[in-house]
């Protein structure tokens, strides 16, 4: 896993719930190259991290918040986002933010309803 870019945890239990702090394609502690794409691919595979350490998984993300630098690459998002989610449809919002943190084009913050055994 990633070392956070800042004064955050990257996820926390709340009862049930895990929370993952906004995710961007950080891979070696650098920004992923190539843009939109495999940012996007770097920051789902930085979740999955995230939630594996949890013993959680992907399927039980229930609500995602995807924040983009550029609206134009909102199909291109989506295009990637299906495939990596497959069936799997969570709650999402996605919004145009003015920049995100280390030049990062896309960032992907997520909810899963994890409960304890």
């Amino acid at each position: 896993m990633s070392k956070p870019v800042g004064p955050y945890t990257p996820i926390v239990r709340a009862g049930d719930w895990l929370i993952c702090s906004g995710q961007v394609g950080i891979a070696d502690g650098a920004l992923v190259p190539g843009g939109l794409e495999p940012e996007l691919r770097q920051a789902m595979a930085n979740m999955k991290a995230l939630l594996e350490s949890e013993g959680a998984s992907m399927d039980l993300v229930t609500k995602t918040t995807v924040f983009l630098t550029d609206m134009n690459d909102y199909a291109a998002m989506n295009a990637v986002y299906i495939e990596l989610f497959g069936d799997h449809r969570p709650a999402r919002s996605a919004v145009a933010v003015a920049a995100l943190p280390i030049g990062a084009v896309v960032e992907l913050e997520a909810w899963a309803w994890a409960p304890r055994d």
